[in-house]
């Protein structure tokens, strides 16, 4: 058996391991459909669902393992099964509000403002 917050960290859904604990802490990492705490121990074939804004990711645990792995190894550890409607939220442009500026492109100018908030208006 593994901790969660190690495990996470091993498939490299959170950089560090001490985001890991957090996130459970906080209420974002369900196992079988229960909050887990960070010293939760993992077993082979659990549901792991992780909230992390805006997307619910759901894995199936398939391996046990306490080292971080290389990202290729992952789907040997884990099964992703977020479904394909949970990740077109990680697209930007889907996005409520989102409007792509050229980076450097400074501060929008008063017209450009205007525009902006025109076609904010129309959406809502």
């Amino acid at each position: 058996m593994a901790r969660i917050d190690k495990y996470l960290w091993a498939i490299r859904v959170y950089k560090t391991r001490s985001e890991a604990a957090e996130a459970c802490k906080a209420g974002r990492v369900k196992v079988n459909g229960i909050e887990a705490k960070p010293a939760r121990e993992v077993r082979e074939d659990d549901i792991l669902t992780i909230r992390k804004t805006p997307v619910l990711y759901t894995y199936k645990v398939l391996q046990l393992l306490e080292n971080r792995q290389p990202a290729k190894n992952i789907p040997l550890y884990a099964e992703n099964q977020t479904p394909a409607d949970e990740l077109s939220k990680l697209d930007k442009k889907n996005l409520a509000g989102y409007i792509q500026r050229d980076r450097g492109a400074g501060r929008p100018t008063k017209k450009e403002r205007r525009e902006l908030e025109k076609h904010l208006n129309r959406e809502t």
